[in-house]
């Protein structure tokens, strides 16, 4: 196993502790890859707990899914289809994290996107996060439910699954995790303090300018003004979810 190797499976090891000590995924929930060649990627294996991992544990694998090398007591994660349509798609793209983070999760399950642009630092990273289609786990229906997603965004909410985000390195995708549920925890806060403040449009395009100076790495999808994101595909029953959002809040306001 030659160093670089060596060095990418124990950061693998590292953000798979942190995601199980954060609470982001329990038990054998989630799964981290990293490419690392044109046509090959390591990935975390399945059934086993993301916190708990060893070296030996650790996958590579080619991007038609043929396992290159690694233990034959650990096959890779089920989700790994997921990960490679991310590859085939986003060339500059060099690691993807899937994870239950419980508040970003929770926005998945209610069906409503983070597309709105609440916090600076989250518009600087993630834009306006869309929602993907359900799609069943360890099928293709997941790689297709996010293809519509993949250049315009690096952080994506499963529906009733969890989150994805994609990186330039590891600790690039796993960074952007944190942040998704970070904003989460405060948009879902401010919703129950009973109002949410958008940061105005030209506001918005101020950020963006300062993005491309700062040349930060990846894609992000502006918010319009009405906070709806500019690629996130309508779904049924998305405004009946907005309306009864904004009766609640109205309700708070009240109190």
């Amino acid at each position: 196993m030659n160093t670089q190797i060596w060095q990418t499976k124990q950061l693998i090891l590292d953000i798979g502790r942190r995601l199980w000590e954060r609470e982001f995924i329990a038990a054998n929930d989630g799964n981290i890859t990293v490419r690392t060649g044109d046509n090959r990627l390591l990935t975390t294996p399945t059934g086993v707990s993301k916190g708990f991992m060893t070296v030996d544990m650790i996958i590579e694998m080619d991007m038609d899914g043929k396992v290159l090398s690694g233990s034959s007591k650990y096959r890779p994660s089920s989700e790994v289809k997921m990960h490679i349509e991310v590859y085939k798609q986003r060339e500059d793209i060099k690691s993807v994290v899937h994870a239950h983070p419980p508040v970003c999760t929770s926005f998945a399950v209610a069906g409503i996107p983070l597309n709105k642009c609440v916090l600076p630092e989250a518009v600087l990273t993630l834009g306006a996060v869309p929602t993907a289609p359900y799609g069943t786990p360890s099928t293709m229906e997941i790689p297709d439910s996010i293809k519509p997603y993949l250049q315009n965004s690096d952080a994506i909410l499963l529906a009733n699954h969890g989150a994805l985000t994609l990186g330039t390195d590891l600790l690039n995708a796993y960074h952007r995790m944190e942040t998704l549920e970070h904003s989460a925890k405060i948009i879902f806060t401010a919703i129950q303090l009973g109002n949410v403040n958008m940061i105005p449009g030209p506001e918005v395009k101020k950020l963006m300018e300062i993005r491309e100076k700062l040349n930060i790495p990846g894609r992000v999808t502006m918010c319009t003004e009405n906070g709806a994101c500019a690629n996130d595909h309508a779904k049924p029953g998305e405004a009946q979810i907005a309306e009864i959002t904004k009766l609640v809040m109205e309700k708070l306001k009240k109190q």
